[in-house]
């Protein structure tokens, strides 16, 4: 049965998804649902989606698997395309296969939204004022997503401050591995740049990350866009954003890229990278492929709910804020 600190945390979600909502709702945003069930998941390479099989039982469809979708992007990246789209956002539940811990679940809530003809300044700015007037309504004593304006801090400037590295000296794989070891930072045996940048990052920046007020980490390197567009001047890096506070990772979002023959080859690529990896290799998402290319410049991001509401709360662990975690099941 739930404790009393977990039926507080319910009343908490709701408090906090209503405040959202009316947010939201008054910036001119529709709220939109799209499928949980999706013919085609994402092909991030270290999420996995839940297989669901479908067995028709009706002359409608034929037996194939099925996904729960570990985002609602592609879908909601096909109503942007659409002339005349409003900005959207979304509340809804998310599955991805396996991430049990301390601040994972295999089913949790995630906010997403998109403004058309913005980029991801727009995004970052609405966010800082989505949070602000959430924690006002749920947790006004906690002055964490308060704090506003929230640092806007550069992947670069992150590691300078916090590993002493300088991306611009040190933009290949083996110079940064080089860099990495003579500080004594654990990389491992691979020379891969975003390999040994991940290993710096969780090692020496993470965890710094949002202490005193929260931290939008902007411009990612070219490598690391996803499904991002390049900063327009400087393709070194992207136009991508991650949200952090107290050193936890709550939202990641995008200029997005408009470019399908770009988006193409980098789903392209993470198909391989999946394939290296030995994990499943899916199909590319044609209808997602096709809507890129007629939508308009836009920003996005992807926020996770159950987080946000942890650190509103002050507790450490996501099963606190959730009815029925995983761990008590798995």
């Amino acid at each position: 049965m739930p404790t009393p600190a977990q039926w507080a945390a319910a009343r908490a979600r709701q408090t906090m998804s209503a405040a959202i909502r009316a947010f939201f709702v008054a910036e001119g945003y529709l709220e939109v649902e799209t499928p949980c069930l999706i013919r085609t998941p994402g092909l991030e390479p270290h999420i996995d989606p839940f297989e669901v099989p479908f067995i028709p039982q009706t002359d409608v469809g034929s037996k194939r698997s099925l996904y729960l979708h570990t985002s609602p992007e592609y879908a909601m990246k096909r109503l942007l395309a659409d002339p005349g789209c409003p900005p959207l956002f979304q509340l809804c539940k998310t599955f991805r296969n396996g991430e049990v811990s301390g601040h994972h679940n295999p089913e949790f809530t995630m906010l997403e939204f998109y403004r058309p003809h913005a980029d991801y300044g727009a995004i970052m700015g609405d966010l800082e004022r989505a949070l602000s007037a959430a924690e006002t309504a749920v947790a006004p004593w906690r002055g964490c997503f308060t704090k506003t304006p929230y640092e806007r801090l550069t992947v670069r400037d992150a590691l300078l401050r916090y590993a002493e590295i300088d991306l611009r000296q040190h933009f290949d794989g083996l110079s940064l591995k080089r860099a990495a070891d003579a500080r004594g930072v654990y990389t491992g045996t691979s020379t891969s740049f975003d390999d040994v940048f991940f290993h710096i990052f969780l090692e020496r920046v993470e965890r710094q990350l949002g202490m005193e007020r929260p931290t939008f980490l902007i411009e990612y390197p070219a490598s690391m866009a996803s499904l991002a567009r390049l900063k327009p001047g400087d393709d070194s890096v992207a136009e991508r954003v991650e949200l952090y506070a107290q050193g936890i990772e709550l939202a990641n979002g995008f200029s997005e890229l408009t470019d399908a023959v770009e988006q193409r080859k980098r789903l392209v690529e993470e198909q391989e990278l999946r394939r290296s990896l030995q994990r499943p290799v899916f199909e590319l998402d044609e209808a997602f492929l096709e809507a890129v290319g007629r939508m308009p410049p836009s920003g996005g991001i992807a926020v996770g709910f159950d987080r946000v509401l942890m650190l509103m709360l002050e507790v450490t662990q996501i099963a606190d804020v959730l009815l029925f975690p995983a761990k008590d099941f798995v």
